[in-house]
């Protein structure tokens, strides 16, 4: 177990925490989505065509993916502080290697370290949280992390087109420089240098075949968006990611100390909570991919327009998360989890019944509910899985959530960009027979699925019901059981 000295017991300490961790998470999504409304001005000084440009944001994606389970491994054998240092380290010379690239060569190449650096920050910073911060402080201070991806998400775009428009985008890596090497000293003084105890043997093997298996993944899914899933580059991959799962989940069951110990997923709260942010990601991400491009291809906005519609989502995710946060301290993960879930449900029947008109508010309302609600699913549903585990399973446990989290990102937009492709080609009109016109009537359809998608996502979540252990200690007992303070 981690030595309760480590603890962060003082507010000081733990505001300082949360203002590095939230600053490095910022940094870390914005530099996932800053790039996409400048890929033309790095195809027109590097005479790119777009497929070769698509590895620009593909290269990061990818090494994000592979790396989130190493790290959350990694992390229940190396200290935090150190982690954090070689993240921020490994980051900084992406983003260095990035701005000085001559060629798109080097460009993706230093997109791909960065990458490998980002990869570690969201994972280590859920960890820090359920390690250094009070038991009944821990869905708080989730809550004050996860409002800085929420806060990335939407600004990425906004601050990748204003930044790249007015100082060329070599200024947004020469940026990215700067934050990591301020974040640095700050990271090392407040993250401790102790690792934890009692590590067993790392399953280098099993750890490339999860890794291998998730990136191809997201790789197979990506090359789906650009060409279909009958194209060789996606369902070759596809085909190869499950074999490379199939051999991981073999390897796990006969090695003594598997990368994922198999007791991970004998936990009902852990188990549903992978499921559940699985799922509830790739209506999240869908929304934020399908809302920008509705306002383009049916509002007739710019890109920097349509960025800038999202932007409420981002001031409400900013201020609700905390809030989240301790209402799932206080009442439990199971309520906030069904609400979450059905406000995700609603609001995509929202957008999916009135985004057809010529104003843009439907789609702005429709994205802030949809955000919102993620929240109420996703801070309850990470602090639940972390207290639900032993001490020695919660950097793993975290980094396979993640993960998942994660691969339902790359999910999302894959499998409703075909829908839409589909039901564009075929020009007929909306599912949802509330929906007003026919022009967007393939969002609307999009919409519909994801409203779909909930449906599975509640059922898993109702039956989250943690059995009553009393003999366990407050600091691991699973927030459903928490009871509200007086």
């Amino acid at each position: 177990m981690t030595p309760t000295s480590t603890t962060t017991n003082q507010t000081g300490s733990g505001l300082a925490l949360l203002a590095v961790l939230m600053s490095a998470l910022l940094a870390t999504v914005i530099a996932s989505d800053m790039v996409n409304l400048v890929l033309p001005s790095i195809g027109a000084e590097f005479g790119a065509s777009e497929a070769e440009l698509a590895w620009v944001v593909t290269g990061f994606l990818l090494m994000f993916s592979i790396g989130i389970p190493f790290y959350g491994r990694i992390s229940d054998r190396v200290s935090l502080r150190r982690l954090f240092g070689f993240a921020l380290l490994t980051y900084a010379a992406g983003s260095l290697i990035c701005a000085l690239a001559p060629d798109l060569l080097v460009l993706v190449l230093g997109r791909i370290v960065m990458g490998v650096g980002a990869a570690a920050i969201p994972v280590l910073s859920i960890i820090a949280v359920t390690r250094l911060m009070p038991a009944d402080k821990r869905g708080m201070g989730i809550g004050v992390v996860s409002a800085a991806a929420g806060i990335g998400t939407a600004a990425g775009p906004a601050v990748g087109g204003g930044i790249g428009q007015f100082f060329g985008w070599p200024a947004l890596f020469w940026l990215m420089l700067v934050v990591a090497l301020v974040l640095l000293p700050a990271a090392l003084r407040v993250l401790p240098a102790d690792a934890p105890a009692g590590a067993g043997r790392f399953d280098l093997p099993g750890g490339i075949l999860l890794g291998l298996g998730a990136g191809l993944v997201l790789f197979g899914m990506t090359q789906a968006q650009v060409a279909g899933f009958a194209a060789p580059s996606s369902w070759v991959s596809l085909v190869v990611a499950v074999a490379a799962i199939a051999l991981f989940g073999w390897r796990t069951v006969r090695v003594a100390q598997p990368f994922v110990p198999p007791a991970l997923f004998a936990n009902q709260v852990y188990r549903a909570a992978v499921v559940v942010a699985f799922l509830a990601m790739i209506i999240n991400l869908g929304g934020l991919v399908f809302v920008p491009l509705l306002l383009v291809d049916v509002n007739g906005l710019s890109p920097g327009a349509g960025a800038l519609v999202m932007i409420p989502a981002g001031v409400a995710v900013a201020v609700v998360s905390p809030l989240i946060g301790r209402l799932a301290d206080r009442i439990g993960t199971r309520p906030l989890v069904l609400t979450g879930l059905a406000a995700i449900g609603l609001f995509a029947l929202f957008l999916s019944t009135f985004t057809g008109g010529t104003s843009v508010i439907p789609a702005a309302v429709g994205i802030l509910g949809l955000s919102v609600g993620f929240l109420f699913v996703m801070t309850p549903i990470i602090s639940a899985a972390a207290s639900a585990l032993p001490a020695d399973q919660v950097g793993v446990g975290l980094g396979i959530l993640q993960g998942a989290q994660f691969l339902g990102a790359g999910t999302g937009p894959a499998l409703f960009g075909v829908l839409v492709t589909a039901r564009q080609q075929t020009g007929s009109d909306s599912i949802n027979p509330l929906y007003p016109g026919h022009e967007g009537a393939a969002f609307s359809d999009a919409f519909l699925a994801m409203a779909a998608v909930v449906v599975p996502a509640l059922i898993v979540a109702y039956r989250m019901r943690p059995a009553a252990t009393p003999s366990r200690d407050a600091d691991k007992a699973p927030l459903d059981q928490a009871k509200p303070k007086g």
